[in-house]
């Protein structure tokens, strides 16, 4: 009969780009702070974040007792920081919990309501943001460089630093005009999408910098 059960896990973390952010002097700060001061508890989270499992499997992933692995993902489930996201058997049948993060990502900011409320819609805008830039530097890569399958090929700098090594005798020599000729080989051969990306994720961050900043002396 325990054959006819499911032995392993089809959970998976929240993926929902709306983040939770808590206040520090919110209603739910001491239970959740209460919960991740212990060590332990951060390790079985940062475990869970890593791929669900059930109590058994953490307790060895973290090295402690099944009690207390279980007493901490009580406190983090009642904390709303982990969720119960699927069933499983052992061999003998019994019934195990897999265990999942409940957010991601998870804030904890000190400022009132109004703050958090305004923080937690700039983050989901943020990760918007984000995803849309990723799509734009695939389509500038797909339209201004050799296609997107280049950016899985190799290092964006392999060979590049051909140009600039000569060999006499034993010793590997390096002159100037090689090691700048190597380094303009290397420029010219990282993907247009790459460059973009990376541009635009700068402007981001810019961006949310100044925002922060803004809101925080107002």
């Amino acid at each position: 009969m325990a054959d006819l059960l499911p032995s392993s896990a089809d959970a998976s973390a929240s993926e929902s780009a709306e983040p939770r952010v808590v206040g520090v002097d919110s209603e739910d700060a001491d239970d959740l702070l209460g919960a991740l001061s212990p060590a332990t508890a951060r390790e079985l989270l940062a475990a869970l974040h890593d791929e669900p499992s059930t109590p058994s499997d953490l307790a060895e992933t973290v090295d402690t007792s099944l009690q207390n692995a279980q007493h901490h993902l009580g406190k983090l489930e009642d904390a709303d920081v982990i969720e119960a996201a699927d069933t499983v058997y052992s061999e003998k049948g019994r019934e195990m919990t897999v265990y999942a993060p409940a957010d991601r990502p998870l804030v904890v900011f000190a400022g009132g309501e109004d703050d958090t409320t305004g923080l937690k819609d700039a983050l989901s805008r943020l990760a918007g943001a984000v995803g849309a830039l990723a799509l734009l530097s695939l389509a500038v890569q797909q339209a201004f460089g050799d296609g997107v399958g280049a950016l899985f090929e190799g290092g964006p700098l392999g060979g590049a630093g051909d140009a600039a090594e000569t060999t006499g005798g034993d010793a590997t020599l390096y002159s100037a005009d090689a090691v700048q000729q190597g380094a303009e080989t290397a420029a010219s051969t990282i993907p247009p999408g790459v460059l973009f990306f990376a541009g635009g994720a700068l402007v981001l961050a810019l961006g949310f910098a100044w925002w922060y900043y803004a809101n925080r002396e107002s």
